[in-house]
């Protein structure tokens, strides 16, 4: 890998944002100069393609978020950059790592590696709190693996060229739902004025700038569903059809989207 780093990453509730900044811990321990940068406030145009470029993300509908992958097509072409990805999911992504490889190659970047790490699950079927936390203590053990292995160059790329594609095609169906006013309309999360003490908070995390505060939140049409607002209200007060029995899961605090992040 090249001295430098450029690990661009986008996190919803936090389990991304800790992968990524125990890399770049490992990054640093071992002499290399690491920036974080947040996807939502990059364009993929501005990358240094004299750098290496790190790409962090969650899967979401065995994919990921329509925004990460508006900054991955936006990414110019180039002739040999270096560039890996680190994923972070629930259990499965299916349709991500090959065809993502594919569209990287097409733009002329070399993929050194590609790793997908299990952490807790932020919708549905939330789980208990010491479950979580070991979840979480095995996923950033197989993030210092992962960078050690990028260090010493031992790490892959793979894809299976049927199945990936197949299975990508069924997320990007599930992807365009999203983006569907009526599902926008049905499905969108909302404050719950008795519990809402108006703090803005939810606007100010939102990654897409869907929330806005008037005398209460209020929610746009353009959700990307990565539950930071639902996560991370401090009165649980932004109210979601995803959630399981009420219950909400983050890794970090509100504060780690509001200030620098390393």
């Amino acid at each position: 890998m090249k001295n430098n780093i450029d690990l661009y990453y986008f996190s919803g509730t936090g389990n991304t944002l800790l992968v990524v900044r125990k890399m770049a811990e490992i990054f640093q321990w071992e002499g290399y100069n690491v920036n974080l940068e947040k996807i939502e406030l990059s364009k993929g145009s501005d990358v240094n393609t004299e750098h290496t470029i790190g790409l962090g993300f969650p899967v979401a509908i065995l994919s990921t978020y329509n925004l990460v992958w508006d900054f991955i097509k936006s990414l110019p072409e180039v002739q040999g950059t270096e560039i890996f990805m680190v994923d972070t999911m629930g259990g499965y992504s299916g349709g991500l790592v090959g065809p993502l490889r594919t569209i990287l190659e097409g733009k002329g970047y070399q993929p050194i590696g590609a790793c997908e790490i299990v952490m807790p699950v932020n919708i549905f079927f939330i789980q208990d709190d010491k479950t979580n936390m070991e979840k979480v203590k095995k996923g950033l053990e197989m993030a210092e693996k992962y960078a050690t292995a990028l260090i010493e160059g031992r790490s892959r790329w793979g894809r299976v060229p049927f199945f990936s594609d197949a299975m990508n095609l069924i997320s990007k169906a599930g992807l365009m739902l999203t983006k569907i006013s009526l599902h926008q309309k049905y499905f969108k999360f909302r404050a719950k004025i008795s519990l809402c003490n108006k703090c803005g908070i939810c606007a100010e995390i939102c990654p897409v700038g869907n929330i806005k505060l008037d005398e209460y939140p209020l929610t746009g049409n353009k959700c990307e569903y990565c539950m930071r607002c639902v996560s991370m209200c401090p009165h649980g007060a932004i109210k979601s059809v995803f959630t399981y029995k009420g219950k909400t899961y983050s890794a970090v605090k509100a504060n780690d989207f509001i200030k620098n992040d390393f």
